[in-house]
């Protein structure tokens, strides 16, 4: 049994809706279930308590400024001036992760994604530089790397080629380097020879959330969705990969009037009579702050007006946990899902998918794009979703994603079934759940915890 351990957490941010904050937070949770003290310290806190250090987010206009001269084209500064911006902001950095290790007697470094998709080079650089002076050992934790990123990616100079052999990840003894699928660590060895543990998204399947309760039981009414319209939610952050492009395709064949014909002649899963007035609605509920090119939430939106879908982006009343405020009322992902009808996940790309795993908690169907991961790591599952595919075939002329029309139209036939026939709807979201609850469980991750802790003493 490993002796109780002081662990620090470290990310860009913490305690909000993206998959990594979320993945932390059971982190966490696991470690702690185990006896360890954990403790959280990020450049963005959210609603967690923790170390801010503002210099590690990766939103700030400086490092953006960085990472662009990094990774995509070196235009804002001379190689030298970069590799000074770079160690400045490095050392500067180094100061306060030291006073903030000391003084909390941390004993092991967790970091996520500092070391892998380095969206702010000059925390990776300091991190791992203050870990080697107090001779800390580290479980690194790569949820994304660097070349997975959308786009053109070049390391523009030797001092970055330099920083991306020596920290991007670090290859040392006392670090023991976690990733969430076989692509990721097949990717990893062959690249950089580094060995990895492959440790999957999870799930507390044993808690409640998720179900309607008095908190979030007007929130179709607050978003100006009636009881009998159909709500079809996208959980996901607003970014090209996740290709809700896709949903909308779906929202529209399921408009289509014979399966409207069709839910009008049966009664919805829950009871409700579909009628002529009800709409079926694609609910947004991720924020799209993390999108590069500004503008794929705006081509969403015009794609929905053409198509006469209906769609409404609520980020600004979704947080991480429920939250009452004078003159607003916030919602968390889980009350999103305790009213939802259908969940569409189309990415096609994701590290593992964590919203996948929210929505098979909350028992409720999946319409998906059989993405790389998937269908390498978690197909063979046996989990019962919706498929879109695995084929994309296109853009349209706005450079959004197209998948064949026939496929567009098998998922939605699929969904009718799904959303009339209850003990169809009960039988698959049941397997699914039982599927998770044994594979992908806060459970089964302690274990994985508890041994790498052993190995590391």
């Amino acid at each position: 049994m490993t002796s109780s351990k002081n662990i620090a957490i470290f990310h860009y941010q913490v305690g909000n809706t993206d998959g990594v904050s979320l993945e932390i937070e059971k982190w966490q949770t696991a470690l702690e279930n185990l006896g360890h003290r954990v403790t959280l310290c990020a450049g963005d806190l959210g609603v967690r308590d923790g170390c801010l250090i503002p210099e590690m987010y990766h939103h700030l206009s400086e490092i953006e400024l960085i990472d662009r001269n990094s990774f995509r084209k070196l235009t804002d500064f001379s190689v030298s001036e970069l590799w000074d911006e770079i160690s400045d902001r490095a050392r500067s950095l180094e100061i306060k992760f030291e006073d903030f290790i000391r003084s909390n007697q941390i004993d092991l470094l967790l970091p996520n994604n500092l070391w892998s998709v380095a969206m702010n080079l000059p925390a990776a650089v300091a991190l791992e530089n203050v870990r080697r002076k107090l001779a800390l050992p580290a479980i690194a934790h790569h949820h994304d790397f660097y070349w997975e990123r959308k786009g053109d990616i070049n390391l523009t100079c030797y001092p970055v080629m330099e920083i991306a052999d020596r920290y991007l990840p670090p290859h040392k003894p006392d670090i023991r380097h976690v990733v969430i699928n076989s692509l990721a660590k097949d990717e990893l060895y062959e690249r950089k020879g580094v060995d990895a543990l492959i440790v999957p998204n999870v799930m507390d399947f044993d808690s409640t959330e998720g179900q309607l309760d008095e908190y979030n039981r007007d929130l179709r009414d607050s978003i100006g969705l009636k009881p009998n319209d159909i709500f079809i939610l996208q959980a996901t952050r607003i970014v090209t990969r996740k290709a809700i492009e896709l949903a909308i395709d779906l929202v529209r064949a399921l408009n289509e009037p014979d399966r409207r014909e069709k839910l009008l002649n049966t009664r919805l899963y829950n009871g409700q009579k579909f009628s002529k007035d009800s709409n079926i609605v694609l609910v947004l509920a991720g924020y799209d702050k993390d999108d590069a090119t500004g503008t794929y939430l705006q081509r969403l939106l015009d794609k929905a007006a053409r198509e006469n879908v209906k769609i409404k982006h609520i980020a600004p009343i979704v947080a991480n946990t429920r939250q009452e405020h004078a003159d607003k009322k916030l919602y968390s992902l889980w009350d999103c899902y305790a009213s939802a009808d259908l969940v569409t996940y189309p990415s096609v790309w994701e590290g593992w998918g964590n919203q996948l795993l929210e929505a098979l908690r909350a028992r409720l169907p999946v319409v998906l794009f059989e993405y790389p991961v998937f269908a390498a790591d978690i197909k063979s599952s046996g989990l019962d979703v919706v498929s879109l595919g695995e084929k994309i075939v296109g853009m349209d002329e706005t450079k959004l994603l197209k998948v064949p029309e026939e496929t567009i139209q098998k998922a939605a036939d699929d969904c009718v079934r799904l959303l009339t026939d209850r003990d169809h709807r009960e039988s698959v979201t049941e397997k699914n759940f039982r599927i998770c609850q044994k594979a992908y469980s806060l459970t089964r991750l302690q274990e994985q915890l508890a041994d790498m802790l052993e190995s590391l003493t």
